[in-house]
């Protein structure tokens, strides 16, 4: 290869992806282009007042001189042009390409109500958990407007170092979209009982305070004081760049190990909209487990070995000192069950369509999630 194969984006995807490149004999020039060198993201809600920008990092400075991995910091993909092979970059600067990873991830959606206030933030980077770490600090009030995994997560945190939270959701439950309705109760009454007062199935209305939000009036006429808001509804692939290049700045889409419409084009992580054979159809990126697949899977697929059998999509996560496992789709589930006891945070809900399972959550289960993959794959 001439110019070798250039790795855009330094997240998980990117990282698992120029590792596996490696470990697979790939002596050719990998270039990767990013703010930081590559740091892991979930400490970031899962562990909030711990995380610490000297234990985030995925490999030492020396890991990228060791294997021959360009670190291009503080740059920015601005242009693609697949018919030149060819990356442009915001600092004025292009780079040539064989083989092209599209693994720039994804950024937090907003809400505009909110934008102009300074002590509302969002949580994707370290200098997102920066503004929040100072922002828990006992007695002080959190609004947390979202209650997916990252809005649960940083609730959990948050009582945990003492501060007041109230977490806002637009559905009737936690995670009705994704779980249904009876295991969302479950994390409802979860977050109950560890002291956070639940505003279900509301929406900001409307938001008082001069450079600073004090309080949120929701769309049922309550009042809301805070002193920091938290924004967790989502998150978009970060993909502006690629608009005329042939990709889909709304979710590249890829085949199963991740080659795109665009020839030497492969895209992997948030940034990738895989087709998944369950639901038929493609699916967007968003957890820790997938990307890392994904990238390994993808640089595999261009060194035309074998990426292996394709996984289910899995999350986990920790909260209130209970580790949580979900695996599968649970929305295309047509029967639950569960076995154990949800009262004592001890329980396994399976997913059925048409009698076969679909989807896993473990609650306090983490000694069955080998288990649940083989079940799922089976």
């Amino acid at each position: 290869m001439r110019h070798g194969i250039v790795i855009v984006g330094g997240g998980l995807a990117g990282q698992r992806c120029a590792e596996t490149l490696r470990r697979s004999g790939y002596d050719g020039r990998i270039v990767c282009a990013e703010r930081h060198r590559p740091y892991d993201r979930p400490p970031l809600s899962k562990d909030v007042p711990a995380a610490s920008d000297a234990h985030l990092a995925f490999r030492p400075e020396a890991w990228y001189e060791d294997n021959r991995v360009e670190l291009l910091l503080g740059v920015r993909a601005t242009h693609l042009r697949p018919r030149h092979h060819e990356l442009a970059l915001d600092d004025g600067s292009t780079i040539g390409y064989d083989l092209l990873v599209v693994a720039t991830g994804s950024h937090p959606r907003r809400l505009p109500q909110l934008e102009r206030f300074a002590n509302v933030s969002t949580l994707r980077t370290r200098e997102d958990a920066h503004a929040l770490r100072a922002a828990l600090v006992p007695g002080a009030r959190l609004a947390i407007v979202g209650a997916g995994f990252i809005g649960q997560e940083v609730a959990a945190a948050a009582r945990g170092a003492g501060v007041q939270t109230t977490l806002i959701e637009a559905a009737p439950v936690p995670l009705d979209g994704v779980l249904g309705r009876a295991q969302g109760e479950w994390f409802a009454a979860l977050h109950r009982a560890h002291g956070v007062d639940l505003r279900l199935g509301r929406q900001v209305a409307e938001v008082s305070g001069n450079g600073r939000a004090e309080s949120l009036r929701l769309d049922d006429g309550a009042t809301i004081r805070c002193d920091h808001v938290l924004v967790g509804i989502g998150v978009q692939p970060d993909l502006d760049w690629v608009t005329g290049s042939g990709l889909d700045p709304s979710g590249i889409r890829t085949d199963a190990i991740g080659q795109t419409n665009v020839l030497d084009v492969w895209a992997a992580g948030d940034a990738a909209a895989v087709f998944d054979p369950v639901l038929r159809r493609h699916v967007a990126g968003g957890h820790w487990e997938s990307a890392a697949r994904q990238g390994a899977r993808v640089a595999r697929a261009m060194l035309g070995l074998q990426p292996g059998a394709l996984p289910p999509s899995s999350f986990w996560s920790d909260l209130y000192g209970t580790r949580v496992h979900y695996l599968g789709h649970a929305r295309v589930t047509d029967e639950v069950s569960v076995d154990g006891d949800p009262d004592a945070r001890d329980f396994t809900a399976t997913f059925t369509r048409f009698g076969r399972p679909v989807a896993v959550l473990l609650v306090g289960r983490a000694q069955e999630l080998p288990a649940a993959r083989q079940l799922l794959a089976a």
